[in-house]
């Protein structure tokens, strides 16, 4: 049985700003949807502002130790190599899981629906995502994502994974995170249960589908468990190839205001309006 804990990873790289809101919406949305035993934050530079004093009383917080072999890596890809950080929280969240079992989900979650029970009886849960670009067969493959993970303690599948995964790092974005899940699912189908896009990742990273989350509005919401919002594609307002929203544009008084996909889910999780320090 999968405990009712959560895992996040954060500040793997430095940051100069306090947290952001989308971060504070995905820890209190997973806080008051699930009631978890407990909320386990994982990081290296600690976070800091007024949503973070608010989230931390109910967070147990654990330093870590930047992962030596991602540090070291020489990326044959600069623009992958800026992503750094997300490579080794790969890492990271795959050890902690498999220390203590329970759920991971990256911080750029929305929680909207609780977990379904049944999925914690499982020993290992992953989301299928859209197919990704696989640079060795330089054609359309099967993914699984590892933004949100179910896992038992010392999972068998886990296990696995971990320890293929520096085999299979070749400096891409998807071949250890995405890919290897999927061929060892294939591999070794009784030891992970694997969930329809829906339940994680309705809105995928299209730009249609960004769009969709962040300026259009769908409220059907049935069997679906979290937005993934794909932040590093659209974070940076120099960044457009993606996305014309950036985070800057993710205000309280956006969230408040504005009907979108996201917001609708959002604004239920928002601090009171009278206590909201910018």
């Amino acid at each position: 049985m999968i405990p009712n804990y959560f895992h996040f990873v954060f500040g793997l790289r430095q940051k100069p700003e306090p947290l952001h809101l989308m971060h504070y919406l995905c820890l209190e949305s997973c806080w008051q949807l699930h009631q978890p035993d407990a909320i386990f934050f994982y990081y290296h530079h600690a976070p800091y502002g007024a949503y973070w004093e608010r989230l931390k009383p109910r967070l147990q917080c654990v330093p870590i130790p930047r992962v030596a072999f991602i540090d070291q890596y020489r990326y044959a890809d600069a623009r992958v190599a800026r992503y750094r950080y997300a490579h080794a929280s790969d890492f990271v969240r795959l050890e902690k899981l498999l220390a203590h079992g329970g759920v991971y989900a990256d911080m750029d979650t929305l929680f909207v629906n609780p977990l379904p029970r049944a999925l914690f009886a499982h020993s290992f849960v992953l989301g299928r995502e859209q197919k990704v670009y696989d640079k060795k067969t330089r054609n359309a493959h099967a993914s699984l994502c590892n933004a949100f993970i179910l896992s038992e303690r010392d999972a068998p599948f886990g296990k696995l994974w971990l320890e293929k995964m520096a085999y299979a790092f070749d400096g891409t974005w998807s071949n250890h995170s995405t890919l290897l899940p999927d061929a060892l699912a294939q591999e070794y189908p009784q030891q992970i249960h694997i969930e329809p896009p829906r339940t994680f990742y309705k809105f995928m990273w299209t730009r249609a589908d960004l769009v969709m989350l962040f300026q259009g509005l769908d409220t059907d919401n049935t069997g679906v468990v979290s937005f993934h919002l794909w932040s590093h594609l659209w974070w940076s307002r120099w960044r457009r190839d993606f996305s014309n929203f950036h985070a800057g544009k993710l205000t309280e008084d956006f969230v408040r205001r504005i009907d979108t996909t996201y917001n609708v889910v959002a604004r239920q999780f928002l601090p009171p309006a009278s206590r909201t320090r910018e």
